[in-house]
């Protein structure tokens, strides 16, 4: 099993906890941006691209603040890697932010965090707060 590296990544974003909590822990919220379609069955939500999908099982979830997963392949692996989106606001400022965590090889983390700054550039459309 390969180690794998955890990254996080801030996304300032122009939107209530509430909306985007919608957009982050809903499958038809996730389709919009995340990927082109997306099912759930209990806890179990399948990801669907062009011609490919992927499993992921919801960990945790907490109301109006963050969302937890797994992909099921990644367990499969005995990889205890996830991916987890919080939203942050600042108490002060009240702007608000997606805290993305996640897991790649060593030689992917760039990779991996363009694929996050491209579907976040999507939520933001939907969101409209390109």
């Amino acid at each position: 099993m390969d180690d794998k590296t955890k990254f996080e990544i801030e996304f300032p974003i122009q939107a209530s906890p509430q909306l985007l909590y919608q957009y982050i822990s809903t499958p038809s919220g996730l389709s919009e941006w995340f990927s082109d379609n997306v099912n759930s069955r209990g806890e179990l939500f399948t990801f669907i691209w062009d011609d490919s999908e992927e499993q992921a099982k919801l960990l945790s979830k907490k109301s109006g603040e963050r969302v937890k997963f797994r992909w099921v392949e990644d367990e499969e692996d005995g990889a205890s890697c996830y991916f987890e989106i919080r939203i942050q606001v600042d108490e002060i400022t009240k702007d608000v932010s997606l805290m993305v965590t996640d897991f790649a090889d060593d030689d992917e983390v760039d990779e991996a965090k363009m694929l996050w700054e491209n579907q976040i550039s999507d939520l933001k459309q939907v969101l409209g707060s390109a």
